[in-house]
């Protein structure tokens, strides 16, 4: 009778600890935009009935579907949130933008890149996934850069929701000044200042001193371009479905000030703080070398409460 009992409960307990992790479908998922084909990667929890799926942004340069760059920083950042958001029976795409990674050939030079041409990809990802029944309520997120894709993108998609991950509320090149301010000499911040004048102005500037090349070099200043005459504000303003700003305190490249912006350009958006996050998502002491550090620890966990109140809006979402 003892040995039943104890049956019956190890199986009680396996059925539950199944119940509370579901199936996962994952694997690999293409687009052909018209203009080069787009690949990513697709979770789909088990599910008699739709789930709700988010689409994954990522942020700014060659960063790839899982928050990693070709730079050699890896911490699988968006990868880690897709796996919160499946065991949470949320499916969710994350892809590589055109230029990186496996999407490199769809715009394999980046004299080429656009950002009108990031935000028609978010929209043409966005209506395969909302035309696709085993998908419920769509949510489209962004992450850093990614943001204002989203933001960008959702008018053309009305999704059920939108959230703005570690966004910033002013254009871009105002992000870069202050992130160049006080880190290199007079002489080299003044040149900067003079290339994100003309590049804001619509001008490309040839005459690129090499400490700068990385940030400026010509073949990416027609992109700067065009990302530099986007007011990511005046865009989350104009957004007419809910919206979730999320912030973490201890971010080098956006702050607070950011997510406090966008909240009032759009006061019916719900604004989450998150005490000690960082860029990359994961609780960290506001100290440059435990920064620099996770920016390549994939081991590191994600903050809690990012999973927590991410979930908790768009359950909020699939009830309403």
């Amino acid at each position: 009778m003892m040995l039943r009992v104890l049956l019956l409960t190890l199986t009680l307990f396996t059925s539950a600890a199944f119940a509370a992790s579901p199936v996962v479908l994952q694997r690999p998922i293409s687009l052909d935009t018209g203009s080069g084909e787009l690949f990513g990667s697709l979770l789909l929890p088990k599910s008699d009935s739709p789930v709700p799926v988010v689409l994954i942004i990522a942020g700014s340069g060659p960063t790839d579907r899982n928050g990693n760059s070709a730079d050699g920083a890896r911490n699988d950042s968006l990868k880690r949130l897709a796996w919160v958001l499946a065991r949470h029976n949320i499916a969710s795409v994350r892809y590589d933008k055109r230029g990186v990674a496996a999407s490199l050939a769809a715009t394999p030079d980046e004299r080429n890149l656009t950002l009108d041409a990031y935000v028609a990809d978010a929209v043409a990802w966005g209506k395969v996934l909302k035309a696709d029944p085993r998908m419920g309520p769509l949510i489209v997120l962004g992450h850093s850069e990614g943001a204002l894709v989203a933001a960008l993108a959702a008018p053309q998609l009305d999704p059920a929701g939108v959230v703005s991950l570690s966004g910033s509320a002013r254009p871009v090149d105002q992000v870069i000044r202050q992130q160049l301010a006080g880190h290199m000499p007079p002489a080299l911040l003044l040149r900067s200042n003079q290339i994100l004048d003309h590049l804001k102005a619509g001008q490309v500037d040839t005459g690129v001193p090499a400490p700068l090349e990385g940030i400026f070099r010509p073949s990416v200043q027609p992109y700067l371009i065009s990302l530099f005459r986007a007011d990511p504000s005046a865009a989350f303003a104009e957004l007419k479905m809910p919206a979730l700003i999320i912030q973490g305190t201890n971010d080098l490249q956006v702050g607070v000030g950011d997510a406090r912006q966008l909240k009032k350009a759009k006061p019916d958006a719900e604004l989450v703080v998150i005490q000690g996050m960082n860029h990359v998502m994961r609780i960290v002491p506001n100290e440059v070398k435990q920064q620099l550090a996770s920016y390549n620890d994939p081991q590191l966990p994600l903050a809690a409460e990012l999973g927590t109140r991410l979930v908790r809006f768009i359950n909020g979402l699939r009830a309403s």
